[in-house]
């Protein structure tokens, strides 16, 4: 049986102050969190804050992004390394805002991905498709191109270190949703794939929802088979919004 994961991530939004309260709140709410794993990812200049706040908790906690360079003249990025010295658990790599935004391409999603496998840390790869290409339904070859070229870098078994976010780019801060049907049936098809190549970690590996779940439709979507849990965006940065989607879990 796989475990819920529901990971927040706050992309450019925070501060000091609002971080503090934000992560006081989600504490005080986690008594009434029964079987869920939860995770919040930060910017990295706030990575010393939430670790420290979070030193005696069971909410784990990790980075938006990660350099796929162990060090050298890469002004601006965060090597694992750096990550490491805060002891961050999880990196989101691949989201569809840091291929869209900033140009980034399979191959360095794979890289990304093998950085922080590398260094100790469960990498949360994404994998979504457009509004257009779903249009021209190709989701399933889009999906399949994304994964592809992580699992012939990194070999299939390397997802049992790792876990999968689906995010169709489309219902993403756009007020459109996925079906809880829609949701499934990709997951389901991410699933079958990675069983044709092992079955066992097929079973176990954990498929995240990333397409603006929220409190009045996370009971739906964690209801569907493969669904394992959510990529939480706006609602993550609300303590009370956050809770509920993780007690639905």
């Amino acid at each position: 049986m796989r475990q819920t994961l529901v990971a927040g991530n706050w992309k450019m939004n925070g501060s000091k102050e609002s971080i503090q309260t934000l992560l006081e709140g989600i504490s005080t709410g986690m008594s009434d969190v029964a079987n869920t794993k939860v995770v919040v990812c930060a910017p990295s200049i706030y990575l010393p804050l939430v670790s420290e706040q979070l030193a005696d908790s069971d909410i784990g906690f990790g980075a938006e992004t990660i350099s796929e360079y162990e060090v050298g003249a890469y002004t601006g990025e965060i090597s694992a390394a750096m990550l490491n010295d805060f002891s961050c658990q999880y990196v989101i790599v691949g989201h569809s805002e840091r291929r869209s935004i900033y140009g980034e391409q399979d191959a360095d999603t794979a890289n990304k991905y093998a950085a922080a496998r590398n260094a100790g840390m469960t990498p949360i790869l994404c994998l979504g498709e457009s509004l257009e290409e779903r249009e021209k339904g190709i989701t399933e070859e889009v999906v399949s191109r994304q994964l592809d070229a992580v699992l012939s870098q990194e070999g299939v078994e390397s997802l049992a270190d790792a876990v999968i976010a689906y995010e169709p780019v489309w219902a993403i801060g756009t007020g459109m949703t996925a079906t809880p049907e829609q949701a499934q049936d990709v997951h389901k098809f991410i699933r079958e794939k990675i069983a044709t190549m092992n079955a066992d970690i097929a079973d176990k590996v954990q498929i995240l929802y990333g397409g603006s779940m929220n409190a009045g439709n996370a009971n739906d979507l964690l209801g569907m088979a493969d669904i394992d849990g959510g990529l939480i965006g706006g609602a993550s940065l609300k303590a009370e919004d956050f809770l509920a989607i993780c007690k639905a879990g």
